[in-house]
C-alpha cells in the first residue's frame, strides 16, 4: 500500500493536494523474502540476484524493487551509473546461443542488449558501463590447444577470459586476449587435464586511477594490470607468475579470489576465497607498482568463519566500510573500518554472487562506488 500527496512550494505559500492511496498488484509467490539487521548500516539499498529475480532490498531486508527474468538474471545483477542509472544482467542462454547483457532502466524496462564482438560469449561476472554508451566486457574465448606434451589432452578446448571494449553500436574498440600474454603453465597441473580446460576464469575487473584495467583471474590466483590502450600486461600479482613481494608473506596470500575493486591509487579490495584454509575473508591491499611490493592492510571475516568455494564480491564504501557477499558461503555483511559487522542479512540468503549498495532506486548506481 502506498500514499501519495503532491505539495507545491512557492515563495510565499505552500499548498497541498488531497492524499491519494493505491495498492500494488499481488506480489509473486516465489519472490524471495529476507530479514536484515544492523546497528549502523550505510544508507541506501542493496542490489543482488536471487532465483528468477533481480532484486533491491532496503536495510530491513524488505524487497523494494524487483524484476523477473524468464530464465533468471544470472548470478550477477548490478547497477550502473550511466544515463541516470541502469541495471544490467547476463541471463543464462543455451551454449549454442549468443549470450547478451540486458540493460534496464529504473522502471525495469529493457533499454538495449549488448554482447561481445567477434562471436565471443559475454561472461556474467562483471561489466563496466561508460558515459558514452560503451561497455567493457569479460568474454569467453575458447581455442583448441595441444597439451599432450604437458600431460594433457592433445585437442583440449582451452577457455580464457578476453576483455573487450565495445561502443554503443557494438563495434569493437579494444580487445585483449590472454592467449597472447599468459602461459598454460600458469595453471596448476591438476587443472590442465581433460578435454575442457578452464584456464583463466576472469571474474572481476575495474578501471584503475590511471585509466588502465585491473582484472582478477580466479584459476590463476592472480590480479593483473593491463594497459587499456596497448593491451600490454603491466604487472602480475599473485599466482605462479607473481611479480610482487608481499610483506610478511613468502608468496601471494590470496587464492581463487573474487570481486576485486580499485579503492584508490595503489589500493585494492578483494574477496580471498581460499587463501586462508579455514575461512574466506575480504582483504584490502596497498601496493607500490614501481617497487613491486604489496601489504595486507586490513581483512574482514564472518563469524563464525565460512569458506566460500565459489563466487562472492566486495564493494568499497565511504568511511572505510566494505560490503561483502560470500558467494555460496551464504552470507552478506557490511563491515566498518575496524572490521565490525554493522549490517547483515540474517540466516542464509542463498548463493549471492554480488551484493552492491546504491543510494537511490530512481538513479541506481549514480554516485555509488562499484
Amino acid at each position: 500500500k502506498y500514499r501519495l500527496q503532491v505539495v507545491a512550494y512557492g515563495r510565499c505559500d505552500t499548498t497541498a493536494g488531497s492524499e491519494m492511496t493505491f495498492t500494488t498488484g499481488q506480489l509473486p509467490a516465489d519472490l524471495p523474502q529476507y530479514v536484515a539487521s544492523g546497528s549502523d548500516s550505510s544508507g541506501g539499498f542493496v542490489v543482488m540476484a536471487a532465483g528468477q529475480f533481480g532484486l533491491v532490498i532496503d536495510n530491513t531486508g524488505r524487497v523494494v524493487w524487483y524484476r523477473r527474468f524468464p530464465s533468471g538474471p544470472g548470478l550477477n545483477f548490478q547497477a550502473q551509473p550511466v544515463f541516470g542509472g541502469r541495471y544490467v544482467a547476463r541471463p543464462p542462454t543455451a551454449a549454442t546461443q549468443q549470450g547478451v547483457v540486458v540493460e534496464l532502466d529504473p522502471l525495469g524496462a529493457e533499454t538495449r542488449r549488448i554482447t561481445c564482438a567477434e562471436g565471443l560469449q559475454p561472461r556474467f561476472h562483471d561489466m563496466i558501463a561508460q558515459p558514452d554508451g560503451s561497455y567493457w566486457l569479460l568474454c569467453d574465448q575458447t581455442e583448441t590447444v595441444n597439451l599432450a606434451n604437458i600431460g594433457g589432452n592433445e585437442a583440449a578446448q582451452v577457455t580464457g577470459t578476453a576483455i573487450q571494449h565495445v561502443n554503443a553500436k557494438g563495434d569493437l574498440l579494444f580487445s585483449w586476449s590472454p592467449f597472447g600474454y599468459f602461459s598454460i603453465l600458469d595453471l596448476d597441473a591438476s587443472d590442465r587435464n581433460g578435454s575442457s580446460v578452464n584456464w583463466t576464469h576472469g571474474n572481476a575487473f575495474d578501471i584503475d586511477t590511471d585509466g588502465n584495467l585491473i582484472a582478477s583471474f580466479r584459476s590463476l590466483n592472480e590480479i593483473t594490470k593491463i594497459d587499456s590502450r596497448t593491451g600490454d600486461v603491466l604487472w602480475r600479482m599473485g599466482g605462479k607468475a607473481n611479480e610482487f613481494t608481499f610483506e610478511g608473506n613468502a608468496s601471494a596470500p590470496f587464492a581463487r579470489q573474487h570481486g576485486v575493486r580499485v579503492v584508490g591509487r595503489g589500493e585494492i579490495v578483494l574477496l580471498d576465497n581460499l587463501g586462508v584454509p579455514s575461512e574466506s575473508r575480504a582483504e584490502r591491499y596497498v601496493y607500490d607498482e614501481a617497487q613491486r611490493w604489496a601489504r595486507l592492510e586490513a581483512s574482514y571475516s564472518s563469524q563464525p568463519a565460512i569458506v566460500a568455494q565459489l563466487g562472492g564480491t566486495t564493494q568499497d564504501l565511504p568511511g572505510g566500510r566494505t560490503l561483502v557477499a560470500f558467494g555460496n558461503g551464504g552470507r552478506v555483511e557490511e563491515y566498518d573500518a575496524s572490521g565490525n559487522v554493522v549490517w547483515r542479512i540474517e540466516g542464509n540468503p542463498g548463493y549471492v554472487y554480488r551484493a552492491q549498495r546504491i543510494r537511490s532506486l530512481y538513479s541506481p548506481g549514480v554516485g555509488s562506488r562499484r
